[in-house]
């Protein structure tokens, strides 16, 4: 399936408004109880790849500065460039999603050669800032994959960047009884070291088994 960002964000937008569909709900527990609504674009019977889908155009790297793990300052487009790249915006308080992606992506580059799996960048943008903090997303990632780069900030930028890609996020919103809700896209977006432009994206559920098949591809610069 060939695809652009706007038209992504707007079949989304249109299928959400109307039918509910391309949305799935999870609660989590205890007093950082949270609620993740995954959104995901439309697909249909065209598609050649299951979980792959190609953009045509290519979108270009979102301009996006942040605080990363460390709590240095990070820029995406400077500090990843040349470098393949797969880009995710999640939170760390997902109860699933965002964990069964990171664990997926990190068990699939493990398959890389060295030299290739050190010139990879896995980047993860939280969209809970507030409750992200640099040493929580730390912690956090340090347990799925160290070499992960996980940044925080201005909610703003965040959502921006992430419209950039037709990607739809809303602000993290606290109920009553203490539980948050996370609206986020659950795309992986893969960067070429070539234009540092995204070819294609992967939507949600995509396997481990897939990733691990389309990486050695993703880090030449060639489309799978």
């Amino acid at each position: 399936m060939h695809t652009s960002s706007a038209r992504r964000s707007a079949m989304a937008t249109a299928l959400v408004a109307t039918f509910g569909l391309g949305l799935a709900a999870c609660d989590g527990a205890s007093d950082s109880r949270s609620a993740v609504v995954v959104s995901t674009p439309a697909a249909d019977s065209s598609s050649v790849r299951p979980g792959a889908v190609t953009l045509d155009p290519p979108d270009a790297k979102p301009a996006l500065t942040l605080t990363d793990q460390d709590g240095h300052s990070y820029d995406l487009a400077k500090q990843t460039a040349g470098h393949p790249t797969l880009l995710y915006f999640g939170y760390t308080h997902c109860p699933d999603v965002c964990p069964t992606t990171m664990a997926d992506l990190s068990q699939a580059a493990r398959g890389l050669p060295t030299a290739e799996r050190s010139s990879l960048r896995v980047v993860f943008v939280s969209t809970d800032p507030t409750r992200d903090t640099p040493q929580g997303l730390k912690r956090w990632l340090g347990a799925i994959d160290p070499r992960f780069i996980g940044l925080t900030g201005d909610f703003t930028a965040v959502q921006r960047a992430a419209k950039s890609l037709g990607v739809g996020i809303s602000a993290p919103v606290k109920h009553k009884d203490g539980s948050v809700t996370v609206s986020h896209g659950a795309e992986v977006f893969a960067f070429s070291p070539k234009d540092d432009k995204a070819h294609l994206f992967y939507t949600s559920g995509t396997s481990e088994q897939r990733y691990a098949a389309d990486l050695p591809e993703i880090v030449k610069g060639e489309n799978p």
